[in-house]
């Protein structure tokens, strides 16, 4: 397959247990990207894909910037840790030029500059190893292909909504993903590989209240699904009321209009 090889392991071990966390909320993670296709088509708008060009898609989940890239004649690859997010993934791209494989950000299973463009929406800042992942996203792209990633900002309404999850989580996460929504992390990690232009852009979630927001979330959303379904049934109750009442503070009439700043980084390799 062009520009995929099979010298590392689809998962680093210290992922295993967050590819099964992501990966449970399989098909109803759609709903969780519904969310956010203003962002995603920002995104794929800024890559400019070309008929014929070499795509990865690194965290594709249940691969709509795939299929945003495909639809512009793109020959498409998206890898994510989370089978379950890449069953859904073909379903729902039939028909479309995408092979997606199974793969870790933190060491992709693609030959060197290997990939006219590369990108990742909301997706390889969840990494364990930033470093890591970023020097693999060097690495993959050829000299002077692009880079375009989206990534939520640590002030910003997502950022807010895991601090609600917080307390309730056994241990948070060692590095925090929302430094990829600095524009100083951004250059720290790929400003030595990439020539790169950071903006700030808004999301806008619109649902119909705060329950419905936690219903797709304890779903599909495997962060939330899987805290859920680790407490008990009163620290569970407790959690459901505290992500309700996140989300009814941005009421707007008969719904709730929640926007989720994040950066758009779009990059040249060097």
């Amino acid at each position: 397959m062009d520009g995929l090889t099979t010298t590392a392991p689809a998962i680093q071990p210290h992922n295993e247990r967050t590819a099964a966390v992501w990966s449970s909320g399989g098909r109803d993670y759609e709903e969780i990207i519904r969310g956010v296709y203003d962002g995603i088509d920002a995104v794929v708008a800024g890559l400019a894909p070309r008929p014929g060009e070499r795509i990865l898609d690194v965290a594709t989940g249940t691969g709509i910037t795939a299929r945003g890239c495909a639809r512009r004649g793109a020959h498409v690859t998206g890898i994510d840790i989370a089978a379950g997010l890449l069953d859904a993934a073909r379903t729902l791209s039939d028909g479309l030029a995408i092979d997606y494989q199974l793969g870790d950000a933190e060491a992709l299973p693609c030959a060197d500059a290997s990939f006219d463009a590369v990108v990742s929406t909301f997706g390889v800042m969840f990494v364990a190893k930033p470093e890591a992942a970023a020097r693999e996203l060097a690495r993959v792209c050829r000299p002077g292909g692009r880079l375009a990633l989206a990534t939520w900002t640590p002030d910003g309404a997502i950022a807010e909504m895991f601090s609600v999850m917080r307390p309730y989580m056994a241990a948070p996460p060692a590095v925090s993903p929302f430094a990829w929504g600095r524009r100083e992390r951004l250059e720290e990690l790929l400003g030595d590989a990439f020539d790169l232009t950071v903006t700030t852009e808004t999301s806008h979630y619109v649902e119909t209240g705060g329950e419905a927001a936690w219903n797709t979330f304890v779903t599909g959303y495997g962060p939330t699904r899987a805290l859920a379904a680790s407490l008990d049934d009163e620290r569970r109750a407790a959690l459901k009321r505290d992500f309700i009442a996140f989300h009814e503070r941005y009421r707007e009439g008969d719904g709730i209009h929640v926007p989720r700043t994040f950066v758009l980084t779009l990059g040249v390799r060097r």
